[in-house]
């Protein structure tokens, strides 16, 4: 069982990665905003759960070990597959997932591509009392510290800025920020738009 990985990133797709370890690279499949924030030659250190089917080997790997617990219960879920497991994680932070398991709430879940109205109530039903929700009174813990970055990123391009040109900001004011700034969406987004100017924004097409 490959548990874990560290090296280096040499090649980044949309939704996944190839990880050099020891000269040995690995296909591993991410969530879309986790590729989002790689670029190549990156130090990569991923928790990961590799997938054995009699035709394919397939590794899915995590920033945190919390989202890989939640793939794993996902996957547990009937009608659940590997991909359909990452598309939740793609698409909801681990509180929001839950959150929405707490609240018996199988909205979130429908509106994951792939996952149809029964699956999703599927998941609420037979992930009930096994995820723990964070608290509403910790503001500064609603995301995993690895998602913060992402979430960051998603701001800027909604605000007008390019993928590449958000991602790039974050990860170089990420770098060089406190911890308790880095721990803050609101923090960190104040950081990378003083490094960015508030009042420039670029085109889609740059």
């Amino acid at each position: 069982m490959i548990s874990s990985l560290h090296g280096s990133a040499a090649h980044v797709a949309d939704d996944s990665l190839v990880v050099v370890v020891g000269g040995v690279g690995f296909s591993v499949a991410v969530t879309a905003q986790f590729a989002r924030t790689v670029h190549l030659g990156d130090d990569v250190h991923l928790h990961t759960n590799l997938i054995v089917r009699e035709d394919a080997l397939s590794l899915y790997g995590f920033e945190t070990r919390e989202e890989l617990t939640v793939f794993t219960q996902l996957i547990s879920v009937t009608g659940v597959g590997p991909k359909s497991a990452l598309g939740v994680l793609s698409s909801l932070t681990v509180p929001q997932i839950a959150q929405a398991v707490a609240d018996d709430d199988d909205a979130p879940f429908r509106r994951v591509s792939g996952i149809g109205p029964k699956t999703a109530k599927l998941i609420v039903v037979q992930l009930a009392g096994k995820l723990a929700v964070t608290p509403a009174s910790a503001p500064a813990a609603v995301a995993p510290h690895g998602q913060i970055p992402v979430q960051v990123t998603q701001a800027l391009i909604g605000l007008g800025w390019t993928e590449r040109t958000a991602a790039e900001a974050v990860a170089s004011v990420a770098e060089n920020a406190s911890e308790a700034d880095r721990a803050s969406v609101q923090a960190l987004l104040r950081l990378t738009l003083a490094l960015l100017g508030p009042a420039r924004k670029e085109s889609v097409g740059g």
